[in-house]
């Protein structure tokens, strides 16, 4: 039998991450608390104003914390059952947040009752926030309908039925006080006027729509739902610029950084995918144990 030479493999040097400026600046993020509530975290919000306490809305309350607190510093917890999207308003003097049984409230962060409570939804309120004016809130609920409040006599201004599925998330205009936008399980987003009797735009994502936000110029829209992120130019009529599938399971929420140059998009998939939004390219992304749910930026 003839003699052979072994085949010489070529080892190649294995390719590093490529660090960049992104992922120095991410990787500097550690957790430095973290705390156990009681049930699936549904919100988390910022308060605007310093010192940035933030509110997290889970089982039936919700909870104050401070920076580094590991216990709340404020619990409102009048609810009959699970609480809702407690959101603050942009001066961060009150909070308003939905409920199972249908009602919305509107808390003082300083007090402790309810100031006003909103009637009108025959369903679970999953959505609310304040309109930039501060004096009205808009809310969404999972019997279709889409709803603007007046805070100071607490009545409903108008309801629009325009939704054939569960609302489940929503975002005012901060540029403009009458626009509000809601997103449903009917796979579309509809972008309402108050001046108006009905929607004056909507979009088709394809799939239930999990969370929606605007940017600060208020020109371009951002819907997540299925495995997609989607990019619409308002201005346009609603033209889709950018579809985005970098997660392997439903997203569930989205958050822009204060300056309005990252977007971020959290996961079923366990993942949170930091984009640029000048190239809509992914520059970083966070791992962690369980499924996001709800994620916010200081």
């Amino acid at each position: 039998m003839a003699t052979y030479k072994p085949v010489v493999v070529q080892a190649f040097p294995k390719l590093g991450e490529k660090i960049t400026q992104d992922t120095v600046y991410w990787q500097g993020y550690k957790t430095p608390v973290q705390i156990k509530e009681f049930g699936a975290v549904n919100k988390i919000d910022f308060s605007p104003v310093p010192p940035y306490k933030y509110a997290v809305t889970a089982s039936s309350r919700i909870h104050i914390y401070g920076r580094y607190s590991q216990e709340p510093i404020k619990t409102f917890s009048r609810f009959k059952d699970a609480a809702y999207c407690a959101t603050y308003r942009d001066d961060g003097n009150l909070l308003v947040a939905g409920s199972e049984e249908g009602s919305i409230r509107l808390f003082d962060v300083n007090g402790k009752a309810p100031l006003r409570q909103f009637d009108g939804h025959t369903k679970a309120v999953h959505v609310v926030g304040f309109l930039s004016d501060k004096y009205r809130v808009f809310s969404g609920g999972d019997d279709y309908s889409s709803n603007l409040w007046d805070i100071p006599s607490a009545t409903e201004i108008v309801s629009y039925s325009e939704h054939t599925d569960y609302v489940r998330c929503g975002c005012a205009s901060k540029v403009n006080a009458d626009v509000f936008i809601t997103g449903s399980y009917d796979h579309t987003v509809k972008l309402f006027d108050a001046r108006t009797k009905s929607s004056v735009m909507t979009v088709d994502h394809g799939q239930p729509v999990e969370s929606v936000l605007l940017f600060p110029s208020g020109g371009l829209l951002v819907s997540a739902g299925g495995r997609y992120v989607k990019v619409w130019d308002v201005l346009k009529g609603g033209q889709l610029l950018v579809s985005l599938k970098n997660h392997h399971k439903t997203v569930t929420c989205l958050c822009l950084n204060s300056s309005g140059q990252r977007l971020l998009s959290g996961s079923l998939d366990r993942h949170v995918k930091i984009y640029s939004t000048t190239s809509y390219k992914v520059v970083h992304s966070f791992n962690y144990a369980t499924s996001i749910l709800s994620l916010a930026l200081s």
